[in-house]
């Protein structure tokens, strides 16, 4: 479905056709792309000069604001986000690249995309898990968890974290830190209580989303802002706020919590869980599409034409540029890492499927046992509470369930279903090493044979699949039988093939070994061959540490 809702400053006359400059109140349109793969809608970014919109087939379209207004194909392949600041642009791709380009970014030539992951220096750290556009610079996080900044650092933005422009107090220092540069990482003080699902920054202000975390009650969302009162984005009638306090609202309360929430330049709109769009803030351009052009400080419920709201409203999303919000529909954008994606294809792979599960209308859908055994808190009762959940969803509402069961990513509303059943403090990794190193439940087919000495040792798929590029390919192909497989690890001595089994379950360096430059060369010829390269640290540098602590 191809559905967005749009209100404010018309950029778009080739797309928003017929309308007048100033559009304030909420319109629907639709892409009239001859490529029906170029329909679908998987994310808008929109900035002070420029939007793009990705689809669904990686592809993604530019209006640039200063040009003819025709839009231009963005000649990237493959691409999972975009993102758009005031003065740059970024494209995340699906193989961990970066592509970015802005006067900050590319000043000989601002208007072309350069890969800038490939301008970290330590080649092991290039793959990039998300990046982010600020006002004037770019932030990548890598699959390492490792943070990188480039662009402008005029205000000292680029030490990430609490730093940066403090205009208005927006950073919420303190009423002690007026100051606008802050150039050094800055604790903030005073944050509510609860988990940080997200926060944002406009021109002046600050916006913080914080979900309680009392496993007695169902999760609520708070919204808590900081910064200049100029142009009402504090979404209370205030002054200037060093601090970030709550924005209290009867729109959303009780039952109806925050979904989604975004901070444009002057104005922030919030999807609740009850289908409200509610906004506040600057209005010069109708952005809050309220009908007029006056500015708001408090909520207020916006009017929507109608929409495909229903169970699914988490796949709507909200948008605010820099004068101008849309609305969209979008379905589930995977958050996952690339090892979290090839996990679920391989929980999926017959094999290694032991339960399987009927929904609402007859479909099977098959789940890892040893998976679903650490995730619903380790108790039979809760596999029969979740046959009965999915005994009433659709297939794609199982498969959600699924996924956020697999991989510990909470989806509302669905997780509210189910909360009462899921264990969800574990990721993946974690829960992967637990099961096997502890309770060695490992069946035949979830097994890889591998020799030494006429000996055999048995490892699980899932966890080499971890620790090797080479594995993780062998096992995900559709192609290849792999079950009787097998591997020789004669060349290496007994130490060495202690380390590397040690270090297959657990990631860590077996202590009563004491580590020699024989041994070093034995396994950096075995890390290079098998390309034991996935976890931070590796290998080979855990091996390093230790000769050299050693010695």
């Amino acid at each position: 479905m191809n559905e967005i809702i749009f209100f404010g400053l018309n950029q778009f006359p080739t797309l928003i056709k017929n309308e007048p400059t100033k559009i304030t109140k909420p319109i629907q349109f639709k892409f009239e792309n001859e490529n029906e793969n170029e329909k679908q809608i998987k994310q808008i970014s929109s900035g002070y000069f420029s939007t793009i919109f990705l689809f669904e087939n990686g592809k993604a379209i530019e209006y640039l604001f200063n040009s003819n207004q025709n839009p231009e194909k963005i000649q990237i392949e493959n691409i999972q986000k975009v993102t758009v600041g005031r003065g740059n642009e970024a494209i995340l791709t699906k193989e961990g690249n970066v592509f970015a380009k802005g006067n900050n970014i590319n000043p000989k030539n601002p208007n072309q995309f350069i890969n800038i992951s490939s301008l970290i220096e330590d080649t092991n750290d290039r793959i990039i898990q998300d990046v982010v556009s600020g006002g004037s610079s770019i932030y990548l996080l890598t699959s390492n968890q490792n943070a990188y900044g480039i662009g402008s650092n005029y205000y000292g933005q680029l030490e990430l974290f609490g730093c940066g422009d403090n205009y208005s107090g927006k950073i919420g220092l303190g009423e002690s830190r007026k100051e606008r540069k802050i150039q050094k990482l800055t604790q903030i003080q005073n944050i509510p209580k609860g988990k940080i699902i997200d926060i944002q920054s406009g021109y002046a202000h600050s916006i913080m989303l914080i979900e309680n975390e009392n496993e007695n009650e169902n999760p609520k969302r708070k919204l808590y802002s900081c910064g200049g009162y100029y142009w009402n984005g504090l979404g209370k009638k205030n002054e200037d706020t060093y601090e970030f306090t709550e924005i209290k609202s009867s729109l959303f309360e009780n039952d109806d919590y925050v979904l989604e929430t975004y901070v444009g330049c002057f104005h922030t709109l919030i999807l609740t869980s009850k289908s409200k769009l509610i906004g506040f803030g600057g209005n010069d351009f109708g952005e809050l599409g309220n009908g007029d052009t006056k500015d708001q400080s408090i909520p207020i419920q916006i009017e929507l034409p109608k929409l495909r709201f229903n169970e699914e409203i988490s796949n709507y999303h909200v948008l605010c540029g820099n004068d101008n919000s849309f609305l969209y529909y979008s379905p589930f954008l995977s958050p996952f890492s690339n090892l979290e994606e090839d996990l679920i294809k391989l929980f999926q792979r017959k094999e290694f499927c032991d339960i399987s599960f009927k929904t609402k209308n007859g479909e099977i859908i098959k789940a890892h046992k040893l998976i679903l055994k650490y995730r619903l808190n380790q108790n039979q009762n809760q596999i029969e509470k979740l046959q009965e959940i999915i005994s009433k969803k659709s297939i794609k509402e199982s498969n959600q369930i699924f996924e956020m069961i697999y991989s510990n990513r909470i989806i509302n509303p669905i997780y509210l279903e189910i909360k009462e059943i899921i264990n969800s403090n574990e990721k993946i990794e974690e829960t992967m090493k637990r099961i096997y190193l502890n309770e060695n439940e490992n069946e035949n087919e979830k097994d890889f044979i591998i020799e030494r000495k006429e000996k055999q040792y048995k490892f699980p798929k899932l966890i080499l699949m971890m620790r090797s590029e080479l594995y993780r390919g062998m096992f995900l192909s559709v192609t290849e039988d792999t079950s009787n497989k097998v591997r020789d690890y004669s060349e290496l001595s007994e130490e060495s093939f202690q380390i590397f089994e040690y270090w297959i379950y657990s990631n860590q360096i077996k202590d009563e070994i004491e580590i020699t430059q024989e041994i070093i060369n034995e396994i950096e010829i075995g890390i290079d061959y098998f390309q034991l390269n996935q976890t931070n640290p590796n290998l080979f540098d855990l091996l390093i540490n230790k000769f050299n602590n050693q010695n």
